[in-house]
């Protein structure tokens, strides 16, 4: 049975973990194919969008203990920096992917499944999910595959120091309050929330979409003198696009924009 796997409809892209009998931990094999999967999915036209989400009653809780964490314990330090060089690729490719990131999240999301939700652009989380940086509890740093980097930019300095240090679970409606969770549904309504997002991304101006995600990316440690310019330059580059001439037409009519090459 594949460990997890990916389709492809009506430009939305869907990647399913598929270990729910251990909750959707993640195997070194996972780590690698998913890495490279995201960085292909740069290329690929057909995907506008990209939605994450897990079988059955958990999104991810993390790297598989026996799979990983028993065999890393008797490796050299090389293997080891291999390993989370590795998962934090993953996360790499998910914020170099100029196209939304939508994570579905259905019941827990932990350790590393934690930070895979953390690094998507949108949150949608099933009111049953729960979200564990649990890292310290077993006695490794808070600041795992860019945590700490991403998670106050999130939720901001004190809460993220709080959520990094102390390890400990919290609940969909704490995570709404906190901004970690963008929208807080139903569990049943958590699949079709996301891809009607999905959809109306995919139905979007692709270009200007992959550039706001660039631009979120690449000004969080700008200046404002330097973000203004590097906006300037990045919409007077849109203004002469294609999209921009459809999608402006289409706003004027009230319409839905021509498609391309017509």
């Amino acid at each position: 049975m594949p460990e997890f796997t990916f389709e492809i409809e009506n430009g939305i892209g869907t990647l399913t973990l598929t270990r729910p009998e251990v909750l959707n931990a993640l195997t070194l094999e996972m780590y690698a194919d998913i890495r490279d999967l995201l960085h292909d999915l740069q290329g690929q036209e057909e995907v506008k969008v990209l939605v994450w989400t897990g079988e059955g009653r958990a999104f991810c809780s993390g790297g598989d203990v026996h799979k990983i964490i028993g065999e890393l314990l008797e490796a050299d330090m090389r293997a080891h920096l291999e390993f989370t060089r590795m998962t934090g690729a993953v996360v790499r490719n998910m914020r170099k992917l100029e196209k939304p990131i939508i994570a579905a999240v259905n019941g827990m999301a932990a350790g590393a499944g934690a930070v895979i939700a953390l690094a998507a652009d949108l949150r949608v989380v099933a009111t049953s999910a729960k979200f564990a940086f649990l890292f310290t509890k077993v006695g490794l740093a808070g600041s795992d595959m860019g945590a700490a980097y991403l998670l106050p930019r999130v939720v901001g300095a004190g809460r993220a120091a709080e959520l990094l240090l102390l390890g400990d679970e919290i609940d969909a409606a704490t995570a709404e309050r906190i901004g970690l969770a963008n929208w807080v549904v139903a569990d049943e309504q958590l699949l079709p929330k996301a891809r009607s997002l999905a959809q109306r991304l995919a139905e979007g101006p692709g270009l200007a979409l992959g550039m706001t995600k660039r631009m979120l990316e690449n000004e969080q440690n700008m200046d404002l003198i330097s973000a203004l310019e590097a906006e300037a330059q990045a919409q007077a580059q849109m203004m002469m696009g294609d999209d921009h001439r459809r999608f402006y037409e289409a706003f004027q009519r009230k319409g839905r924009p021509e498609s391309k090459g017509r």
